[in-house]
């Protein structure tokens, strides 16, 4: 069988797998339309009040956003090489010519095709929702290389997270820990101002940092250019593929091959 008809017979499993289990399905779209509706509805902004959520609605779809692309890679891919090596499947696997980047590949793609349906509906919500003003440009299509990269990048991180974990569990635990800080010290919901000057060269350090500011030069128009901080779409874009493409391969290095 060729590379390409492994990594497709892979992903083609890899999807039916996924789509019997139910639970998981259903909170992969569950979960960020729910933060939309808590935080954009029910909370709603208050531009110009000061503190959490005192910009225009826009500026926080990329934390919204974020929520998709980081969650449910880090999770997925790690509870799966957890089942996989709970069942002995790596084992399986080793005797066959799919390697590991060509497993890591093709449930990545899995994930892609989810998350990108699941940022699609969030980026419909919020625009019905809220009333978030978005400016309509061709730029917009960047959204979907923004997504596509955040979530190789993420499943890169989650592959490492499943093979230092030595039970689902672990993985889930280990996935939240390293997704809540993310999430909100990334410069989505929580605004660079609102942190003390000692701790942005930490947010400069967060891969999910170039994801959101780059989502937010494409979807948020700011009166006076404030709250943009980065270097543009198209370089936040630009280094947000390089760490992808870094995370990937330390991801493909950690998927196991038979223990």
């Amino acid at each position: 069988m060729s590379r390409a008809g492994r990594i497709r017979a892979e992903t083609a499993a890899a999807a039916r797998s996924f789509l019997r289990r139910r639970t998981a399905v259903i909170f992969t779209f569950f979960f960020p339309l729910l933060l939309v509706l808590i935080f954009g509805v029910l909370v709603r902004t208050q531009p110009g009040g000061g503190g959490l959520f005192a910009r225009p609605d826009a500026y926080y779809l990329p934390g919204y956003l974020a929520t998709v692309v980081l969650f449910t890679p880090l999770s997925r891919i790690g509870s799966e090489i957890a089942r996989h090596r709970d069942g002995h499947r790596f084992e399986k696997l080793a005797t066959t010519p799919l390697t590991r980047a060509e497993w890591l590949l093709a449930h990545t793609l899995v994930n892609v095709g989810v998350i990108g349906v699941a940022s699609l509906l969030v980026f419909g919500l919020v625009t019905l929702v809220t009333g978030a003003d978005i400016p309509v440009s061709g730029d917009l299509l960047l959204l979907v290389p923004f997504v596509a990269l955040a979530v190789v990048l993420f499943c890169g991180i989650g592959a490492v997270l499943g093979r230092v974990s030595d039970s689902q569990d672990g993985v889930i635990a280990a996935s939240n820990s390293v997704a809540l800080p993310l999430l909100f010290l990334s410069d989505t919901f929580v605004s660079p101002d609102l942190l003390p000057d000692w701790f942005l060269p930490a947010v400069n350090l967060s891969p999910l940092t170039y994801f959101s500011r780059g989502v937010r030069a494409v979807t948020f128009a700011a009166p006076d250019g404030a709250g943009l901080a980065g270097v543009g779409a198209v370089g936040n874009l630009a280094i947000l593929a390089v760490l992808s493409v870094v995370c990937f391969a330390v991801g493909a290095a950690a998927v196991p091959r038979g223990e």
